[in-house]
């Protein structure tokens, strides 16, 4: 089972108005992927942060790609 080791959360916006001036909260889910690092571990964390690891060579490149 993966761990979740990101601390970042969804991304939260208001949609735009409607002539009455109606608004609703729209959530952006993040991309969570399951990703083992170079000890073994596999670890829950966002797109971004393994394309970031991935370019540092932190990442096994088999199993993220």
């Amino acid at each position: 089972m993966a761990i979740n080791i990101s601390s970042r959360k969804p991304n939260k916006r208001k949609r735009l108005r409607s002539h009455a001036l109606n608004t609703t909260n729209s959530t952006q889910a993040l991309n969570l992927q399951v990703v083992r690092l170079e000890d073994g571990t596999r670890v829950r964390i966002s797109a971004k942060e393994a394309r970031t690891l991935r370019k540092a060579d932190k990442v096994n490149t088999e199993e993220a790609a």
